[in-house]
């Protein structure tokens, strides 16, 4: 079977980032299966050059087709949308071009969906729908999004998109609620969360990958995007309290990039915080030492009641595969799963204080914060493995109507 899979923002090991969609490819490719991708400017693994706006080409067995349209966390907004709408557009011949049996778009954006629209209306293709994120419920809790003309044409795309597709994805519990209420049939929707690297992190290099950890600090790190949604003045103002009480011992490594970056370095310049170190992004095989090296993860979101259980983030499950506890800021599926399984801790939103004494108590606690790390492995093997929950995913996409 040939599979015709849309990611905008594809990444390959080699990019920084979640690497999802490669992952799923290869174990396509390893079912017998083959792909091609098609995925807009970003960190595809190609480098040739672009003729007439698109390059093609092979990475790691995977045919990918690549446009040059760019998408950053820096853009704003409508620089951002275009870009969304304009791959949409451009990639639609695709669908009419190349040969295939199944189309599998996973977003976001919700625009990833109209190719498969075009080719389960006019070509009949079976068509199959990833939501990673709920749009434009989540756009529109944070703000993001306030007209109302835009907002009911992404729910009509929305609704379009879930009746056009024959099955769909949903990353979180959150996320499989939201498509039912939209009117699909359960038996359509289909619960695949993130999964855990066990085999990249098992045989990554356990070097010390940079001079902070050589200096007996207890390293709280965040690894991802430094958008708007990520909240993460919330580490800042834990930071500043942890320097106002005096506590010298716990450091912050942030490693990442986006729209927030200049100004959280910024403010933590403005508030003499000698105790919040940033780094730039490191490749998916690079940040698995970072991670090994780590004390705790912080699993950091803003305070928006949409979040709770409406994602599915890739850090907390490479914290996991670490094995590393794991500090949520936030309630919902992310933080009952650290509590029940004693794999971290959850502390309440926007309270620095809570979220600093946490990581103090556990810095002074060795034994409690030896078993988190114990519970952290044991799950990430035994309850979120992605080599298990791949093959349900192969069966799901590849499956006969």
């Amino acid at each position: 079977m040939h599979i015709l899979l849309y990611h905008q923002y594809f990444i390959s090991r080699e990019g920084y980032g979640g690497t999802r969609s490669y992952e799923n490819a290869q174990a396509l490719i390893n079912a017998g299966h083959t792909v091609t991708v098609v995925c807009g400017d970003g960190q595809s693994g190609l480098n040739n050059e672009y003729i007439r706006g698109k390059r093609r080409g092979n990475v790691d067995g995977i045919d990918i087709i690549q446009f040059d349209t760019k998408y950053s966390n820096h853009q704003s907004l409508f620089r951002r949308s275009m870009s969304f709408f304009m791959f949409a557009i451009r990639s639609i011949s695709i669908v009419f071009t190349e040969k295939y049996d199944v189309i599998f778009a996973t977003s976001t954006p919700l625009t990833i969906g109209i190719p498969g629209i075009f080719a389960k209306l006019f070509l009949r293709k079976t068509f199959i729908f990833e939501v990673r994120d709920l749009w434009p419920e989540l756009p529109v809790a944070m703000g993001v999004i306030k007209n109302p003309l835009i907002i009911y044409a992404m729910s009509l795309l929305e609704l379009l998109t879930y009746k056009s597709a024959d099955r769909l994805v949903g990353l979180s519990k959150g996320m499989v609620d939201g498509i039912v209420k939209r009117g699909i049939p359960r038996n359509k929707v289909k619960l695949l969360p993130n999964g855990c690297d066990i085999e990249l992190f098992d045989l990554s290099n356990n070097d010390v990958p940079d001079e902070i950890f050589n200096k007996g600090f207890f390293i709280a790190i965040f690894s991802g995007a430094h958008g708007v949604a990520n909240g993460l003045d919330e580490i800042i103002d834990t930071a500043s309290y942890l320097k106002d009480i005096n506590e010298k011992e716990i450091k912050f490594l942030l490693i990442g990039d986006g729209k927030c970056k200049p100004d959280l370095i910024l403010k933590t310049k403005e508030r003499g915080l000698d105790n919040c170190i940033f780094r730039d992004p490191v490749s998916r095989n690079e940040i698995t030492s970072y991670l090994k090296n780590s004390d705790i993860g912080l699993q950091i979101l803003k305070n928006i009641p949409e979040f709770y259980n409406g994602t599915s983030p890739n850090k907390f499950y490479d914290y996991l595969s670490a094995g590393i506890p794991v500090l949520v800021n936030y309630p919902g599926e992310v933080a009952e799963i650290v509590e029940k399984e004693k794999s971290g801790i959850a502390v309440k939103p926007e309270d620095h204080k809570a979220f600093a004494n946490a990581l103090i108590n556990l810095k002074n606690d060795s034994k409690r914060h030896n078993e988190m790390k114990k519970n952290s492995k044991k799950i990430a093997r035994e309850r979120f493995n992605r080599k298990f929950i791949i093959k349900d995913w192969v069966n799901w996409i590849t499956k006969e109507v």
